[in-house]
């Protein structure tokens, strides 16, 4: 039998853990993982997985884009792709920081809770991976998306990267502390917090009494969390009249998802899975 080979193309300079555990739970026999990928030099890469399989066999081989910046992901994204032609081309994963699919899984979830259509939203630290495709996944709901930053450079910037690649571009704002992300959410119903690890971005206070929020998700699961007063555990539960989604709430969909991207991977050898595609599967397993 054919061995299912997926090799992880990751920018940073050794290859995710994660990514490896997940995608032999996804299906692969072997993951071949190569660290301090580039535009420049994947083109090797990507010509050893093209040509040493058979049009039947092909299907076999699979390639996943991981790192920890999601624009140096898209950059080698984009230079994977440019590799392929006619049948030369094997199933093709972008994936970095599991941006796609915990972005797909928190704004899934929150779509299952209520519908997003017309309510605004922000999405805390949104310059991120996780927060700029959560920009995306909640304007191809309908919501009217505004991102915060610490600087109002790097929220422009990122503004304009999505528009970019999704064809509109959120509000850019600056809220340096708590104090002005508080200021920033007044007026929304939906809250979304991509930030880093131990970050702090929202206090209970701010959002328990506001009577417009009406769903908040939290992608930080080690303390102190995103938005105090949400439980890492919490999937979609009411506290202060709000329907709110922790961490490890969406956690669970998020490597579902994974693991059902992976092995749909070896299913043809002509899919790309991105943003558009990993939140759709994310809507139907949620």
């Amino acid at each position: 039998m054919t061995k299912k080979l997926l090799f992880l193309f990751d920018t940073d300079p050794v290859p995710s853990v994660f990514d490896t555990v997940v995608g032999y739970d996804g299906g692969a026999d072997n993951i071949i993982g190569y660290g301090g990928v580039t535009p420049e030099n994947v083109g090797a890469l990507v010509d050893g997985c093209i040509y040493t399989r058979g049009p039947k066999e092909k299907q076999y081989t699979a390639i996943f884009v991981g790192g920890g910046s999601m624009t140096a992901g898209e950059a080698v994204f984009k230079a994977v792709k440019k590799r392929y032609f006619s049948n030369f081309r094997v199933s093709t994963m972008l994936d970095s920081n599991g941006s796609n699919t915990t972005a797909a899984a928190g704004v899934a979830l929150l779509a299952k809770a209520a519908p997003l259509k017309g309510k605004k939203a922000v999405v805390l630290a949104g310059t991120g991976p996780v927060g700029m495709r959560a920009a995306a996944m909640l304007n191809i709901e309908g919501a009217e998306v505004a991102i915060t930053s610490r600087e109002k450079a790097r929220a422009d910037a990122a503004a304009r990267a999505i528009e970019e690649r999704f064809g509109f571009a959120p509000t850019p704002i600056e809220a340096v502390d708590n104090a002005a992300r508080a200021e920033a959410v007044k007026g929304a119903q939906i809250v979304f917090a991509a930030g880093a690890i131990g970050v702090p971005l929202l206090d209970e206070k701010d959002w328990q009494n506001d009577p417009t929020i009406e769903l908040i998700a939290d992608c930080n699961a080690q303390p102190p969390l995103g938005v105090g007063g949400v439980e890492a555990t919490d999937k979609a539960k009411e506290r202060h009249g709000k329907i709110v989604i922790g961490a490890l709430g969406l956690g669970g969909l998020k490597l579902k998802l994974h693991r059902e991207c992976i092995g749909k991977l070896f299913d043809s050898a002509d899919q790309l899975f991105d943003c558009e595609n990993i939140y759709a599967q994310a809507k139907e397993l949620a």
